[in-house]
């Protein structure tokens, strides 16, 4: 389709090195709404003729029902889904075919393809993390005042809810849907009619063409439209930061399910055994969750060396934008929807948690606490007094809550027994009650107005 300059055709390994199709014909429902807007608005400036320009949408309706029923054929002489739709068109309708290719250039139709798909690929992922958020929300309800150890190092430290463990995540996927939000206003602009680079002397109505596609207007530099691929890099960064979070959780589940701790079991939908010992029970879905992150990572990176150093405005190696923008895309949705399918049917263990929590002085420091609020010690005496309180139940093998009063009073005798009120795990996570604490009547109201929240951005 571009030979006329060339006597001799490609050879057999630049045939293949040049061709796209094998990956960029997942693009074909987005290349065929570009060229419905693009033929639409021909028809209407008097570029094409009305009859042509009718030929040409009823062909390319003709390819669109080829194309969903059949597949699209994989032809390397035609290079990428661009000229094979275009190719499928002529045959389907004749000569009148070519005129769909006026006033554009593949390097303007690939961007507009590009961005298209990857506003699609973002509201997907936004949907699913919703619904990930959702069967978040779900078992923070249920769990709003389960106890459970809170870390810091992956030691014990102070008692938290399951509720409010979760709650965390929620506000973590929160922030990735955020962000792809803003990846996707801030692309929400049509390079077609940008053609090769320089614009085109043909009367276009660009903003016409925008606006059947959805965007919010056309972008405002010919060179900048066909030759920026800061969009695709952009998800890719949301994408990286939201698989991020995603293996988190999938580590925590990982960690959860092993006997040591004992907090979680896994359903068998999610699980698999071993070849050779039966009594396996792996969490093997997480750890790939976990492991994805990587390939995530990997794929923002090579895009981000495709385009270090390219000078304007279109260069072919820009062709190789898109795998990895493909594969981000399949792994985070696989990612999302496995962790959305491990929090709706994991079976939580609040009784291991609960004994754990009682059993690391995590109520440490609720003591200290007490002695700055009823005693008036200052906060770094109290921290030492603490100190040999859980130094003397360590040595006795026993609770903090079961030492003594007599035992307290022997480390500092300003103690007396209202200091039982707030050793329990239970005392300990309903004190704490600022905005934003583990305290189940905050973890509940946080449950509230997330529900809101999602309610409202569902309206």
């Amino acid at each position: 389709m571009w030979g006329g300059r060339f006597a001799e055709g490609p050879s057999a390994v630049m045939r293949e090195i040049n061709a796209s199709i094998p990956f960029d014909k997942r693009m074909w429902r987005q290349d065929l709404r570009g060229s419905q807007a693009h033929v639409a608005m021909l028809g209407k400036q008097g570029i094409v003729s009305a009859e042509d320009a009718a030929r040409i949408a009823e062909g390319l309706e003709q390819v669109a029902a080829e194309f969903e029923a059949e597949g699209v054929p994989d032809d390397l002489a035609l290079e990428d889904i661009h000229m094979l739709a275009e190719a499928r068109l002529a045959d389907l309708i004749g000569p009148s075919a070519g005129r769909l290719h006026t006033a554009r250039s593949r390097n303007d139709q690939v961007a507009t393809d590009f961005r298209l798909w990857v506003r699609d690929a973002i509201d997907q992922a936004e949907a699913a993390l919703e619904g990930l958020q959702d069967a978040l929300l779900s078992r923070a309800e249920e769990h709003a005042a389960s106890v459970m150890p809170g870390f810091t190092h992956l030691q014990s430290a102070q008692p938290v809810t399951l509720g409010h463990h979760l709650m965390a995540y929620f506000e973590m996927f929160a922030r990735d849907r955020s962000r792809l939000t803003d990846a996707r206003a801030r692309m929400n602009l049509c390079p077609l009619g940008a053609a090769a680079l320089a614009g085109t002397g043909f009367p276009l109505d660009r903003d016409a063409t925008a606006a059947a596609l959805g965007f919010d207007g056309p972008t405002r530099n010919s060179l900048d439209s066909v030759s920026d691929r800061d969009f695709a890099i952009e998800y890719l960064t949301a994408a990286v930061q939201c698989s991020l979070h995603l293996s988190r959780l999938a580590e925590e589940f990982v960690i959860w399910a092993s006997q040591p701790f004992g907090f979680v079991s896994l359903s068998d939908q999610w699980s698999t055994g071993s070849s050779i010992m039966p009594q396996k029970r792996n969490p093997d879905a997480a750890e790939l969750v976990r492991g994805h992150s990587g390939r995530i990572a990997g794929a923002l990176v090579s895009l981000m060396m495709t385009m270090k150093g390219l000078p304007l405005a279109y260069s072919k190696d820009m062709q190789d934008d898109k795998p990895p923008v493909f594969e981000a895309h399949d792994l985070l949705g696989l990612c999302i929807a496995a962790m959305t399918g491990m929090v709706e049917s994991a079976t939580f263990r609040t009784d291991r948690m609960r004994a754990l929590a009682e059993s690391g002085f995590a109520t440490a420091t609720d003591l200290a606490d007490w002695l700055v609020r009823e005693a008036g010690v200052p906060f770094r005496e109290a921290h030492h007094i603490t100190g040999r309180a859980v130094a003397a139940a360590e040595g006795a093998g026993i609770r903090l809550d079961q030492l003594s009063l007599d035992a307290l009073k022997e480390i500092d005798a300003r103690i007396d027994d209202r200091v039982y009120g707030v050793l329990s795990v239970d005392a300990s996570v309903n004190s704490r009650t600022s905005f934003g604490g583990t305290a189940p009547v905050r973890v509940r109201a946080a449950i509230v107005a997330a529900r809101k929240g999602l309610e409202e951005e569902g309206r």
